[in-house]
């Protein structure tokens, strides 16, 4: 595979690193894809939330979550509650002005809990469709996650209610 040249590809990259390293349950490199103070050229002790672009998460059903602390705090309970998960994205859609760039998809996940206890088996498995909005900021060391937003998509169940049928 060539070098990405252009920014849209550079993004495609970055957006697919950042699942790839939630299905790897690799926290370390999940962490290096998130914006830090310092890529915009900030002191990490001191600085203007507003203007280090503070980052910002929404996982499905949570509130809302801002600064690296809060955010890499909620995917390490993530990753250590969750022994298998799997994201297969769909209609993905990438906008790239100056700095700034956005992803939009739907992630159609697979996931599984925990095994069940006096067992080696995986918890059951659960498939889950969420859409997303994942928004990077180019820094010097290449395209880093700002925001990520992920809402379900509700499923219709496929039953409909018959007033005529026996209870």
């Amino acid at each position: 595979m060539s070098a990405p040249h252009t920014d849209v590809e550079q993004v495609e990259l970055a957006n697919t690193a950042f699942y790839e390293a939630m299905e790897r349950g690799d926290f370390e490199a999940l962490s290096s894809i998130w914006l830090t103070p310092s890529d915009l050229g900030h002191d990490e002790e001191y600085h203007d939330p507003a203007q280090a672009g503070e980052i910002s998460c929404v996982h499905p059903g949570w509130p809302v979550l801002n600064g690296r602390g809060e955010v890499l705090r909620s995917y390490a309970l993530i990753m250590a509650n969750t022994e298998y998960i799997q994201f297969f994205l769909t209609d993905v859609h990438v906008s790239v002005t100056g700095d700034t760039a956005l992803v939009t998809c739907t992630e159609n996940i697979l996931s599984g809990g925990p095994a069940p206890e006096d067992s080696d088996e995986l918890g059951p498995l659960v498939g889950q469709l969420v859409v997303a909005t994942n928004v990077f900021r180019r820094t010097p060391e290449g395209w880093k996650l700002w925001s990520h937003h992920a809402s379900p998509v509700l499923a219709e169940s496929g039953e409909e209610e018959d007033d005529e049928s026996p209870a």
